[in-house]
């Protein structure tokens, strides 16, 4: 990645308040390698369960391991990043997943693969707070459309995986995952390019003295902080399991519901996904523009009608809701982000250490018990009570209005 592509290094400090869009799409390149290597896991559990004879609570154990070494680490990196950074932990992060990628592709018991999916989990951690740290660094004064276009690259990278599942690993078998660690090489490549450009502007995270004090006091009082955090926290879980169920097991449910094959499965899934994709983008720059409480209440409420109506449905129908579900509830988590980081200004890496963190624990906690859930009841039922959990997000109304300068 040369200088004429331009992640720019020169005259800094006189370009601090503007937007480096060079440097926005590599992060979000970078989002998408790491993201589309996640997406192999759960796209990879239909032949886990042949291969391994696994139950569904034994499959979201692996989705568990994975998410929990996400959600403990990533507060930590954020924490310890914002005081101390390090711009070549990117790179670093990434090998741990490329370690973990050929660690699952020859992984042969149950307990391997969680080993190895914690390994996943552990490179994620360390990825997400700092790339996300890197997008708010480049974003200028529109952060909304920064952090859409960081969290797209993740989308985009989930969308592709159950494709590449569907394409190489299905027809080639469990082994063939270490194919995927030329994916993970280049990001390697790329994230220590982006590192040198980070240690170069580390001003734009400071741009203001400590002694003016201005940029870490919340616009709102401590108690309302504790308040709004509180009410985000529940919209994180209403996201997120909801989502959990649709990523871990939305392939099992079509096969189980509709008697179609695993390949079409994935590809259902692989819509699903690029509708997300594709809703993560727009929800920044409409925050940006009508203010991130709006698009809150309608990213998470908006869902319920559609979360509601799906259980009940035909196939092309299901189809048809799931893109609406993922292009509407995708733009809910660059709001909620950006309004904490809002809410908690000088703490960027610990609020997005702390709220990816929250989102992959919940995701991996709610897959857990989602699995044992369907094992008891049955996979269609789980999508009939998790349809009900967007309607938490009537608890937006208690969020108060925070705006900052533009």
């Amino acid at each position: 990645m040369e200088n004429s592509t331009a992640i720019p290094e020169e005259a800094p400090r006189a370009t601090s308040h503007e937007m480096v869009f060079a440097l926005l799409f590599a992060i979000s390149f970078s989002h998408l390698l790491n993201d589309t290597i996640q997406a192999l896991i759960p796209s990879i559990y239909p032949i886990l369960k042949k291969d391994y004879a696994l139950s569904f609570t034994q499959l979201g154990l692996i989705t568990f391991a994975f998410q929990l070494t996400a959600s403990l680490l990533q507060p930590v990196v954020g924490l310890v990043t914002d005081r101390r950074p390090m711009p070549y932990s990117l790179p670093v992060g990434m090998g741990m997943t490329l370690v973990g990628l050929i660690a699952l592709a020859y992984a042969g018991s149950f307990h391997s693969i969680l080993i190895s999916a914690a390994l996943v989990g552990g490179g994620s951690a360390i990825f997400h707070p700092e790339a996300s740290r890197i997008a708010h660094m480049a974003a200028g004064r529109r952060r909304g459309f920064a952090q859409s276009l960081f969290q797209v690259g993740g989308n985009a990278g989930t969308a592709v995986g159950p494709l590449l599942a569907a394409w190489i690993i299905v027809p080639h078998g469990q082994k063939s995952l270490v194919v995927f660690s030329a994916i993970a090489l280049l990001g390697v490549l790329v994230l220590w390019q982006i590192g040198k450009w980070q240690g170069s502007n580390l001003h734009r995270i400071h741009r203001k003295p400590k002694s003016a004090g201005v940029s870490s006091v919340s616009p709102v009082s401590r108690n309302r902080v504790v308040l709004a955090m509180t009410v985000l926290v529940v919209l994180v879980f209403s996201k997120y399991v909801y989502l959990s169920s649709l990523t871990s097991y939305y392939t099992f449910y079509l096969i189980d519901r509709f008697h179609i094959s695993v390949q079409s499965a994935q590809m259902h899934l692989f819509l699903l996904l690029f509708a997300v994709a594709v809703g993560t983008i727009v929800g920044g720059p409409v925050g940006d523009r009508i203010g991130r409480k709006r698009v809150i209440w309608g990213s998470i409420l908006g869902v319920a009608p559609f979360s509601l109506a799906l259980p009940h449905v035909n196939l092309l129908t299901t189809g048809i809701l799931s893109v609406f579900i993922g292009l509407i509830l995708a733009s809910a988590f660059s709001a909620i982000l950006v309004y904490a980081q809002e809410l908690l200004p000088g703490k960027v890496g610990m609020v997005a250490g702390l709220f990816f963190g929250l989102a992959f624990g919940i995701a991996g906690i709610g897959s857990a018990v989602l699995g044992k859930v369907a094992d008891i009841h049955g996979i269609n039922f789980v999508f009939q009570i998790c349809a009900f959990l967007p309607l938490l997000g009537l608890a937006t109304v208690l969020l108060p209005d925070v705006e900052t300068e533009k």
